[in-house]
This record gives C-alpha cells, sequence and structure tokens, in this order.
C-alpha cells in the first residue's frame, strides 16, 4: 500500500487510505481527535482532551466507572479505588478506565500493561513502540525523525555530521549511514574514531 503524503499517527492500508490510531483523525491522521466533542459524549460529568486520547472527571461525592460514567456509591468510596468500581452481587469490584491498563495486586489501583514488551502492539518496520500508562504509540527508530518531506509524512534518517550530533575525534571524519554514523580517524592518525592518536 502506498500512501502519497504518509500517515503521521497511523498506517498505510491502501492507496492513499490511511488507518489512524485510536485518538486521532485526518486524511494523514496528523490531526489530534477532540473525543470531548464527540456525539454521545464520552463522559458523563467532566472531559478533557490530550493528545491521542482523553481523560474524564467526576464531581466531589462521585466515582469514575469504566464507561465514562459518575456514580454516587458509598460502598465504593469505601474500598478507596483508584478510578472506578462496580457493585456484582454485593461484592465491590475496582475497574480501569483503559484496556491498556490492569487491575493491581491491591486490587484498588490500576497498572500499566506494557503493549511494546507483549508483542500487543504493532508498528510499521521503520518505527519504534513507544509504551505510555495505558496506551501506547509508535515513532521513528532511533537515528531517524519524522518529517514532512515531499508531501508526505516519513521516518528519515539524521544525518548526525551535518547536525553535529556525533561524538568523533577531533582528528577524525565523520561518516553518515542509514540510522547511523561512523568515525575514521584522519590520515597520520590511528584510533577508533572516537579516540584519535
Amino acid at each position: 500500500a502506498t500512501c502519497g503524503h504518509g500517515c503521521k499517527y497511523g498506517e498505510c492500508m491502501g492507496p492513499n487510505k490511511c488507518k489512524c490510531f485510536p485518538g486521532f483523525t485526518g486524511k494523514t491522521c496528523n490531526q489530534d481527535l477532540n473525543e470531548c466533542g464527540l456525539k454521545p459524549r464520552p463522559c458523563e460529568h467532566r472531559c478533557m482532551n490530550t493528545h491521542g486520547s482523553y481523560k474524564c472527571y467526576c464531581l466531589n461525592g462521585y466515582m469514575l466507572m469504566p464507561d465514562g460514567t459518575c456514580a454516587s456509591s458509598r460502598t465504593c468510596a469505601m474500598v478507596n479505588c483508584q478510578y472506578g468500581c462496580e457493585e456484582v452481587k454485593g461484592q465491590v469490584q475496582c475497574l480501569c478506565p483503559s484496556g491498556g491498563l490492569q487491575l493491581g495486586p491491591n486490587g484498588r489501583t490500576c497498572i500499566d500493561i506494557d503493549e511494546c514488551s507483549t508483542g500487543q502492539a504493532v508498528c510499521s518496520h521503520n518505527r519504534r513502540c513507544v509504551n505510555t500508562f495505558g496506551s501506547f504509540y509508535c515513532k521513528c527508530q532511533l537515528g531517524y525523525e519524522l518529517k514532512y518531506t515531499s508531501g508526505r509524512y516519513n521516518c528519515v534518517d539524521v544525518n548526525e555530521c551535518v547536525t553535529n550530533t556525533h561524538r568523533c575525534n577531533l582528528h577524525a571524519e565523520c561518516l553518515n549511514s542509514q540510522g547511523s554514523f561512523q568515525c575514521k580517524c584522519k590520515q597520520g592518525y590511528r584510533g577508533s574514531g572516537f579516540d584519535c592518536a
């Protein structure tokens, strides 16, 4: 599949057809989706848009439920859940607001699932997975940066020799390579390129 403009926060699925990662929109998936403006609203009380996601908040005396609703429950308050809870047959169970979170050993707080190390996250060949609390995103591999060139988003090689981010010795030449660089001692000098004598 070829997308002429590339897909900033998404994957190319067909000719000029981007499939955006959750929380992003637009032809090239370069715009943040304001979930708070969606109908029906994702949160019952208060909603705050974030980059690629959103957060729900409840008014005082209410607990946040996983579906974005706010419930007034004394029993839930007594259990002191981090995000929200449900009562099933008189039993109070804490809940987590995202599929990227799981209930911790104490049964009250939510801990992050690292989608990058569990293999649940799939990033395209020149991007690497970055875990976030409750989710993940794909960013360019080390030695590459996201650039909008010739009308599309791409991960392009960083020329460390030009940007002066190499660590070559004063008496060495910097040679750029895809995603990296090499140092070679100049004529009359010997060493690794990082050290030349």
